[in-house]
């Protein structure tokens, strides 16, 4: 780690005011990108594929479960995590030991999936492997708030906002076209999870703590309007998301009838496509709407913006289910959740009520995000069977979106 004498609690507790340098943005944009190939490797392609060969009559269900206990674990684990970071004092920081530790276990879970034989063996792993990866997330989300000034906060995040969508595509390809097998991917994504994290923690500096701040295991949740707001908004517009991607890929085979119009392919080929597309729409849009907000300094507005546009897709899906339209609607829904990725990551850094306790309150926040892939199959399942089928589906997307974008408005401590 850094030979740098750390600085004192006073400044590890300050509001920042010196801007960050390309280094340390990379770095923190690369640690960023280990946590999601974490996240989005299993969850995309080893667990279904485990899965389906261990329990191949009941895979769907068996992937329900698996997934659900995880997110379960995510939403706990994020803010404990966060709250401890928090109270850290040792020579290190209080952030840098949790981004390394939380890597290391992330990795060495990834190495325990790739030997399960067992439903419940991966069960207890994902669990492992989530509670791992969340304690990295806890500490890498505070990064923001505990280094950059407010007027660099949108610019940074839209950075950090292009790892969560590159993570997608880079995972997919890692454990698909590098690696051949189910465990030489898991062994893989492990490797990576682990070595993307040292630049960052070896290289930069992290203000160390030197005097504890008491807690009080009641304000593991806050008590600040704003906060709530934010929280709130949040959760819809990630639930929207939630629900209108769960199926896609039964939407491609069943409503588009991708096979029947590109035969000798399957629905996974458009599905990779429309991860292509989108993909290159957030990387498009996230930095700039990040460095807009910032010499705007006008959060609200840009948010509110980002939910209008993630709705126009919903409605696009809903009434004209064609395949060009399918893919016009993925570079929309990827302008529109690329402002939205860069911008709220800002704006929720300046509704957070005390410097002690940012990892703990950006825990708390990123239960927005892990929560919704709970609720999500509770909510779209029942639509999808026989409320209303996939317009219904898509248009309670929409809805959602909407009034996440709405309800941005009554955070009154934020422009």
């Amino acid at each position: 780690m850094s030979s740098v004498s750390p600085p004192t609690s006073g400044d590890a507790l300050a509001e920042p005011v010196r801007r960050v340098g390309p280094w340390w943005v990379a770095g923190i944009a690369t640690a960023n990108l280990a946590l999601f190939v974490g996240y989005f490797a299993p969850l995309q392609v080893l667990l279904p594929e485990q899965i389906a060969v261990l329990a191949p009559d009941g895979k769907e269900s068996a992937l329900a479960w698996v997934t659900g206990a995880g997110a379960l674990v995510a939403m706990l684990a994020n803010p404990v995590a966060g709250a401890l970071s928090d109270r850290t004092t040792g020579r290190w920081g209080r952030r840098h030991p949790w981004t390394l530790a939380g890597a290391l276990g992330g990795g060495a879970a990834m190495v325990f999936l790739s030997f399960q034989t067992s439903v419940l063996g991966i069960a207890v792993g994902w669990c492992l492997a989530q509670a791992a990866l969340n304690a990295t997330q806890a500490a890498l989300s505070a990064g923001v708030p505990d280094r950059v000034p407010v007027g660099q906060r949108g610019e940074v995040s839209g950075w950090i906002g292009v790892p969560q969508s590159v993570g997608v595509v880079l995972a997919v390809v890692l454990v698909t076209v590098v690696a051949s097998t189910t465990r030489s991917g898991y062994l893989l994504v492990g490797a990576v999870v682990a070595v993307l994290v040292l630049p960052f923690v070896l290289t930069t500096k992290d203000p160390r703590l030197t005097e504890r701040p008491p807690f009080d295991p009641g304000q593991l949740w806050v008590r600040s309007a704003d906060f709530f707001w934010a929280w709130i908004t949040r959760f819809l517009m990630m639930l929207g998301n939630a629900i209108s991607t769960l199926y896609l890929l039964y939407f491609l085979t069943d409503e588009v009838g991708y096979e029947r119009l590109f035969p000798g392919e399957k629905a996974s080929d458009g599905l990779l496509v429309l991860i292509l597309l989108y993909t290159g729409a957030v990387v498009l849009t996230t930095v700039a709407a990040g460095v807009v907000s910032d010499r705007l300094g006008r959060r609200r507005l840009l948010v509110t913006l980002s939910g209008l546009i993630s709705a126009v897709p919903a409605l696009m899906l809903a009434f004209w289910p064609q395949w060009p339209v399918v893919m016009a609607a993925a570079v929309v829904l990827g302008l529109g959740f690329g402002v939205y990725l860069s911008v709220d990551n800002a704006l929720v850094t300046q509704v957070l009520p005390t410097a002690s306790g940012r990892a703990k309150d950006l825990g708390v926040i990123n239960v927005a995000n892990s929560g919704p892939q709970v609720l999500g199959p509770v909510i779209a399942g029942p639509i999808v069977a026989g409320l209303g089928g996939y317009p219904v589906l898509y248009l309670t997307a929409g809805g959602l979106a909407l009034l996440g974008a709405a309800l941005v408005w009554k955070i009154r401590g934020v422009p």
